[in-house]
């Protein structure tokens, strides 16, 4: 086989392999446009025969879309912000800060990352009840306001900061906040990126702990909100395809819009130090 063959080859692969990655994606967004009822008929149909946004309406009409969205957003937005303060906070303080048992807590920190997060699903709820933050966004935002892998991943490239950069602006009179917002901060931006993103796509997607900890459906985020309607329209495939579509699309545009900062920050991360 000639090189320009096995190339032609290789990338003939690799369109396939897109493609069949793609179809199920393509073809929920072309039921959310079907008719009602056209979906279900066999075969089903790969394309509308009139397209119609009349399950986006009845989404957020009558379905209760748009609580669930503006829950979604407040969660994810709120973990996203708290997490990313508390982690950086707490990998510089890993990478560049020395005190007692630093080493032993950080060695610590990184071996919960091989324990299952179900595991600790049961002692975590029973702590966030007595302290009343079942069945609100307080049990979702309070568990996921710092992650171990978050430290991780900043105090791997924090590693990186110059010391002699952080001695030179404390021999110059600055406190370590001012240090740490002015000198750390800026440093850390390509990082925060990264962390940014993938904090938020987690808590955009998370499905078993709300389900654990939110008992009233309204504080249903999106995830729940969609399990909610699979129940109660087992039979409405278009109106659950256009649910899917509301969950799913916002946050894999984001992602593929971003998705250069995110790889560059966990290469950077993983090389520093």
């Amino acid at each position: 086989m000639t090189p320009r063959m096995a190339k032609a080859l290789i990338n003939g692969l690799l369109i396939g392999g897109t493609l069949v990655a793609l179809f199920p994606m393509l073809w929920m967004l072309s039921a959310s446009l079907m008719q009602p009822g056209q979906a279900n008929a066999l075969p089903p149909p790969l394309l509308p025969a009139h397209a119609t946004l009349y399950n986006y309406h009845a989404l957020f009409v009558h379905a209760g879309m748009r609580r669930y969205l503006l829950n979604s957003l407040l969660v994810s937005g709120a973990i996203t912000l708290s997490s990313l303060a508390l982690n950086l906070m707490a990998g510089y303080a890993f990478a560049k800060l020395r005190f007692a048992g630093r080493e032993t807590l950080f060695k610590a920190l990184v071996g919960t990352l091989a324990i299952p997060a179900q595991v600790a699903m049961l002692p975590l709820f029973l702590m966030l009840k007595p302290m009343g933050l079942v069945n609100n966004y307080g049990g979702v935002i309070v568990p996921a306001m710092a992650s171990a892998f978050g430290i991780f991943l900043v105090r791997q490239y924090a590693r990186g900061i110059p010391s002699e950069l952080l001695e030179a602006a404390r021999i110059d009179g600055a406190g370590e906040l001012r240090i740490f917002l002015h000198i750390v901060v800026p440093l850390l931006k390509p990082i925060m990126v990264t962390l940014a993103i993938y904090t938020f796509l987690t808590a955009w997607n998370d499905f078993m702990w709300p389900l654990i900890v939110l008992t009233g459906q309204e504080h249903y985020t999106l995830p729940l909100g969609l399990a909610s309607l699979a129940r109660e329209h087992s039979t409405d495939t278009e109106l659950m395809m256009a649910g899917s579509v509301v969950t799913v699309v916002p946050v894999l545009v984001l992602f593929l819009a971003l998705q250069r900062y995110y790889l560059e920050g966990l290469l950077l991360g993983s090389v520093k130090g």
